[in-house]
């Protein structure tokens, strides 16, 4: 389970940048066997599953990823804005998991 030669190991090192781990992550882990990540804005599919394949040692099925808007927040009496974000929804092959109560 090599990353594909066309992306160095630097490169998908920074592509994947944090588990999400909410109600709606674990509910989707355990019944379609997903596991949900934080991505880098410019991060694609391909890059996402090879990054996925490298630093966990899984096999991946499929990616599909989400951009999330950044709320409108008020700081005093000025509007600002959070920053966008990418979320990226990662469907493993069967018998394939990723503990992250291992990683503590």
């Amino acid at each position: 389970m090599s990353a594909p030669k066309k992306y160095s190991p630097e490169q998908l090192m920074n592509v994947v940048l944090a588990p999400i781990v909410s109600e709606k992550s674990t509910l989707v882990a355990d019944k379609h066997e997903q596991v949900v990540f934080r991505v880098a804005d410019a991060a694609s599919k391909p890059e996402i599953k090879a990054a996925v394949e490298l630093l966990f040692k899984v096999k991946v099925e499929s990616v599909q990823v989400l951009n999330v808007k950044g709320k409108q927040k008020r700081f005093g009496r000025h509007m600002g804005k959070r920053r966008s974000w990418k979320k990226a929804y990662v469907c493993l092959a069967p018998g394939q998991e990723i503990n992250f109560g291992a990683l503590e």
